[in-house]
Formats: structure tokens, C-alpha cells, sequence
């Protein structure tokens, strides 16, 4: 009942969103004042945050800077939800509840994008290994928008009514720190949101620009083990044992036929096998192959059926090859998981207006999804959660570097290279202004 209430006042302002004619006047005020305050404080923040990257789940420097930053701001923080997580609260009279997300981790990367402030950080990730630590996501970025996003909000208490709940969630990256603050009752613990809001920071977009479309946004993300267990044999008589690594080649080809044959074609499908590892020796068979996969969909049917026929597939090559049942491979579905990301539709257009009235209807820079990237911001938004979402793009590229690329230059680093990196003054100052923005009009007096 809540959401198709909140659906329904969404529904109802979308045209008539009441900040709508105040922002004409007000965009030149809130500009101003993000503009100054990356200068004063959050240039600073970003810099320190990407020197000193942390690992998933190992975030706890970050979550600190964070915590201590919003409790300055005047919200009443709560530190180690679902992990390293930190969550606010700022209540500010009677309204609807709005909750507003950045992720926090970084990557194992090497940096070598050149900047003067590039990461020079190694830590020990949770699987015990120390680790190149580089922020080659932009979640730099994320954090510092939504400080900024903070300190706007906390200045601006006249002009808003209700709750704002803002949260930093960790292990993005592994795709495991969302789920990890709602099962510590982020939804129970702490004000449960009408509206829940995002945004990632583009290499692939040219600063200034946004990209907010409905439906689909992330697909769903499977990690997938397969073991496969085998008879080790001289290399010189194959005949002698099972060869796991036949075995294992069966198995990636086959797969490739899930996606090409069984799924229909309008259905996006995709099974990539990025690690295959098995022996040790030119002669020697070896007993045992492991193989690691990513399988993306769009949607629970697509997912299931990839799931399923990823299982079936790995257990009959076994069969085939005339392994006994206690010996057939091993199919396992890692926690690393996330479900697709839709936009709301009603949100989102009350979205797109605000941001069209704001920045001009030029603002757009919407394109067509070439990848199945995930985001595990899905968990906070899902049916089931009743809370409708939003998730935008923020430009993060100057358009001078896609003009020296199609030129034929440098190539505009991509997300997890270690050559990432992004114009950090037009990509926090965007983000901060269009979440500010987003937060005033969705908790303005009156909207309840």
C-alpha cells in the first residue's frame, strides 16, 4: 500500500512537481553554492579518498571520513551496518522519506592513469591476500557527491520537509554490501524510504550531461564456480583416466548454446567463462579443472533458465564422459549475486522533468546499452521492497578527450582500467547539484 501510494502522488506531480518554477531561480543560488564548497572542502575529500582507496568489505578508513563528515553536517549517523556501512538519518518535520545511496570500495588495480594524486595503496583483501588498491570505478566520486549532498540539504532545512536517509554501503564491487545492510535491518533498524536514489559517475559521458532512463538500467549478475573432477593419467595413455581438461572445454562450448538456443533472441542472455584453470605439467593429465563464469540477464526468467541450464549442461558432459555420479562436476552459484535494476517509471519522468527544467533539455546524453553491467543497488529498490528507485549516470569525460579519440588518440579509459580516471570538479559538482536538487523537489513541503 505504501508504494502504490507514493506511485500514485509520484504519478500526480509529475507535471505539476512543485519546485519546478522555483529551481529557474534557485539553480544559479544551489550552482553557486556546490561550486564553492568544492572548492572549500570537497576537492580535498575526493583527493584524500583517492589516494587511500579501500578493498570490499574492507572499507573501514573511508566509512570513518564519511560518518564523521555527515554527523558535522547535523544527521544522526549509525556506523557498522552490514559490515563497514554507515547510515544517516536528518529528520526535518513531516514529509515523505527519501534515501539517497553512494558506494564506497575500490578495485585490486595497479594505478596508472598518471594523475598527481594517483593511489599508491595496498591492503590485505578478505580472501587473505595483499592487494593493489585503485579507485577505478569512481565511487571517489560518489562518496564525495553525496558529502556534498549533505552539507546542501542540512543548509536548505526551509526548503524541505520530511526525512532524508542517506547511506554509504560497501563491497559494491563483489556485489555483496547491499544485501548485507538491508539483512542488518536497514530497512527495519532505520526509516524505511518512499523514494531511493543513485548515481555512478561515466567515463563513457561527457561531462555536463546526464543519462536517466525507465525500466531497465543494470542487469542481473550470477558468479558461477564449476569444478571438475577427473581421473589424472600419464599424458602418453589418455585412456587410463579422465581428462578434466577435455572435459572442461565440452563443457565452455556447450554453454555458449544456452544463450544462442534456448534463450529466445529478444531475451539479452550472457554466459562469459573468464577463468579456466587446470595441470601443472606437459604429460601429466590432471584430476581436477576449475572454471570461474559471470551470467548476466534482464530479467528472473531469463536468469533462471541461464542458472539451470548451466547445471545441466556441466552434470551431462560429466555423464557422457562416463564419470560416476560421485564424480560429476560441481555447480556453484557464489553469494556474489544481484538481481536487474529497473528505474520506476513515474519516478523517473518526475525525474527527468526536474532535470530538464533545471539543466536544460539538452542535459541528456541517453544511449542505447551496449553491456550488461550490474549494480547491486537493485537489492534496495526490488518489488518485493515496496520502494520505487531511481539510478542516473553522471558525466565524468570532457568532451575535448572523445575529440582526440575519434581523432584517432588516446582511447578514453574504460571503468576497472588501471588508466580510469575522470574530471573530478564537473563530476562531483554535477552529482552533488542534481542529488540536491532531486531531494528538494521529492521531499518539498507539501508532498506527503
Amino acid at each position: 500500500m505504501k508504494h502504490l501510494l507514493a506511485l500514485a502522488a509520484t504519478t500526480a506531480l509529475i507535471w505539476t512537481t512543485p519546485l519546478l518554477a522555483q529551481n529557474s531561480a534557485r539553480s544559479s543560488d544551489l550552482a553557486a553554492a556546490v561550486a564553492t564548497d568544492y572548492d572549500q572542502n570537497l576537492e580535498a575529500l575526493f583527493i584524500d579518498f583517492h589516494r587511500n582507496p579501500e578493498l570490499s568489505y574492507k572499507e573501514t578508513r573511508t566509512a570513518a571520513i564519511i560518518a564523521k563528515q555527515w554527523r558535522a553536517s547535523g544527521f544522526t549517523v549509525t556506523e557498522k551496518v552490514g559490515g563497514t556501512g554507515v547510515v544517516a538519518v536528518m529528520k526535518n518535520g513531516d514529509g515523505p522519506t527519501l534515501m539517497l545511496r553512494a558506494d564506497m570500495d575500490g578495485l585490486p588495480l595497479v594505478e596508472d592513469s598518471g594523475l598527481d594524486y594517483m593511489s599508491t595503496a595496498k591492503q590485505v583483501s578478505i580472501d587473505g591476500e595483499e592487494k593493489p588498491v585503485m579507485h577505478a570505478c569512481g565511487h571517489d566520486v560518489h562518496i564525495t557527491s553525496l558529502i556534498g549532498t549533505a552539507r546542501q540539504m542540512s543548509a536548505r532545512k526551509a526548503q524541505w520537509s520530511g526525512t532524508l536517509v542517506l547511506i554509504a554501503q560497501p563491497a559494491e564491487e563483489r556485489i555483496g554490501g547491499a544485501k548485507l545492510m538491508l539483512d542488518d535491518g536497514l530497512y527495519t533498524r532505520f526509516p524505511k524510504p518512499d523514494f531511493a536514489m543513485a548515481f555512478h559517475v561515466s567515463a563513457d559521458t561527457p561531462t555536463g550531461k546526464l543519462e536517466l532512463s525507465p525500466g531497465i538500467s543494470y542487469s542481473s549478475s550470477d558468479s558461477v564456480d564449476i569444478i571438475v573432477h577427473g581421473v589424472g593419467a600419464h599424458g602418453a595413455s589418455p585412456h587410463r583416466g579422465k581428462d578434466p581438461i577435455v572435459m572442461g572445454a565440452q563443457i565452455i562450448m556447450n554453454l555458449q548454446t544456452i544463450v544462442s538456443r534456448e534463450i529466445a533472441p529478444l531475451k539479452p542472455g550472457v554466459i562469459t567463462v573468464g577463468s579456466f584453470h587446470s595441470g601443472f605439467k606437459h604429460n601429466i593429465i590432471s584430476d581436477k579443472a576449475t572454471m570461474q563464469l559471470t551470467v548476466r540477464s534482464d530479467d528472473a526468467d531469463t536468469r533462471a533458465q541461464l542458472l539451470e541450464g548451466i547445471k545441466r549442461i556441466a552434470t551431462n558432459v560429466g555423464r557422457m564422459n562416463g564419470l560416476p555420479e560421485d564424480k560429476l562436476p560441481e555447480v556453484k552459484v557464489s553469494h556474489e549475486s544481484t538481481p536487474a535494476n529497473y528505474n520506476d517509471e513515474a519516478l523517473t519522468k518526475r525525474i527527468q522533468n526536474l532535470f530538464s527544467a533545471r539543466f536544460g533539455d539538452t542535459v541528456f546524453d541517453n544511449k542505447p546499452r551496449e553491456g550488461m553491467g550490474a549494480e547491486d543497488f537493485a537489492y534496495f529498490v526490488q518489488p518485493n521492497t515496496d520502494v520505487p528507485g531511481v539510478y542516473f549516470a553522471v558525466g565524468g569525460t570532457p568532451q575535448a578527450d572523445f575529440d582526440r579519440e575519434d581523432a584517432g588518440g588516446a582511447p578514453v579509459p574504460s571503468h576497472h582500467s588501471p588508466f580510469f580516471k575522470v574530471a573530478p570538479r564537473e563530476s562531483v559538482t554535477l552529482g552533488t547539484e542534481a542529488m540536491t536538487a532531486a531531494a528538494l523537489d521529492l521531499l518539498a513541503p507539501g508532498t506527503e
